[in-house]
């Protein structure tokens, strides 16, 4: 055990690397469908604008309905646990306080408050401090967003707590530090980096680290490319083939934000009709755009080119097949967002779709992504 006594924080680090299991979980989508609700789909990206007010921090939460990688952190002492999405795409810590009894639930500690608004309902919380430990690196005082009230079925039926935010500071709402500031400040990893495995199909085994890569998660080498904004973790796309064709969209510049917290591959929705069209793809009464499932491996490539490497995703990972009710349906992992980068170039959602395919290291110490072939 490392204690910096000073500072009233302890860390238990593992040898080299700190490694966090991410279970995999029927998604809230999935579960609500079960129960005959339908949840609307809203433009992943809506969750990337300024929603800072003052005294108050939006999030909109159906952006995380279809999310089904989990960990678990504890809260408090003794500790408490929950399961928790760790995203890239946003900042905070927060958790759902309704069965909290940990002491910073107790309403004497907050400074501000925050609102989420989603889908059916509203969640409202405020801020305040406690100790949290991510798999056995442990911060005391941690600012954490504590939910107040229950949002309804929608987040009755979500298989996570909450959420931890691995983006930038400057998007942290109510002026928190996020875990992995407070990581790097206190000097508490061997390197000032995390990486993500995400499994495919129905297998376990995801995992998150910090510190350092698990080489066992990876094949070949790690490709990297610069971070373009330090907000979210915003890469630069140079090009975008379809079955190995350039088809000149990002010609002139393209970005992608890397987000654990979006499930799907986003697209600009200038180029959604081009590449259904080259998909075959139907679009159902829901807005979700189907195939046939006899025909996916008769499917185009799509490929990136990020810093002069090019990553194929083959159709197996942007078509998502699932059984319901006996019968087998194909969807495509891809979904359309409106909204452009902050610099006007058209802006991509690399989710878990891509991120299934790459294995994702995030380099906070010199602002890069990599990317290596998934073990």
């Amino acid at each position: 055990m490392k204690c910096l006594v000073a500072i009233l924080v302890c860390v238990v680090l593992a040898e080299g690397i700190v490694k966090i299991p991410l279970r995999k979980h029927k998604s809230m989508r999935q579960a609500l469908r079960e129960k005959g609700i339908e949840l609307p789909y809203q433009d992943p990206a809506l969750k990337y604008q300024p929603y800072v007010l003052a005294g108050s921090a939006n999030m909109y939460i159906n952006n995380y309905a279809d999310t089904t990688y989990y960990g678990a952190i504890s809260i408090g002492t003794p500790p408490q646990s929950f399961e928790v999405l760790f995203d890239t795409g946003s900042s905070n810590l927060w958790v759902d306080s309704v069965y909290c009894t940990t002491q910073a639930c107790s309403e004497s500690m907050p400074f501000t408050s925050f609102y989420l608004p989603y889908g059916a309902g509203s969640l409202y919380g405020v801020f305040g401090y406690d100790t949290v430990n991510v798999g056995g690196i442990v911060i005391t005082n941690q600012e954490i967003g504590l939910s107040t009230n229950e949002p309804g079925q929608n987040f009755v039926v979500a298989q996570f707590d909450g959420i931890l935010g691995l983006a930038y500071p400057s998007l942290a709402a109510g002026g928190e530090t996020p875990v992995m500031d407070n990581m790097i400040s206190l000097n508490l990893l061997n390197a000032d980096i995390f990486a993500f495995y995400l499994s495919s199909g129905e297998q376990q085994g995801s995992e998150l680290s910090f510190g350092g890569v698990d080489t066992n998660m990876y094949q070949g080498q790690i490709y990297w490319t610069p971070v373009t904004a330090e907000t979210y973790w915003q890469i630069g796309v140079q090009g975008f083939q379809i079955n190995g064709q350039e088809t000149g969209w990002c010609s002139q510049g393209c970005q992608s934000i890397v987000d654990t917290g979006t499930s799907m591959l986003t697209a600009p929705s200038q180029f959604m009709a081009s590449i259904m069209q080259a998909i075959g793809a139907q679009e159902s009464q829901n807005g979700a755009y189907m195939v046939d499932c006899s025909q996916i491996n008769n499917l185009p490539t799509l490929s990136f080119v990020l810093s002069g490497v090019t990553f194929p995703l083959p159709p197996s990972a942007y078509i998502i097949q699932q059984n319901q009710n006996g019968y087998e349906y194909c969807s495509v992992g891809i979904t359309p967002t409106y909204l452009p980068s902050q610099n006007g170039q058209p802006l991509w959602i690399f989710g878990d779709v891509f991120l299934r395919v790459y294995y994702s290291v995030f380099d906070r110490a010199n602002n890069r992504v990599g990317f290596a072939t998934a073990a």
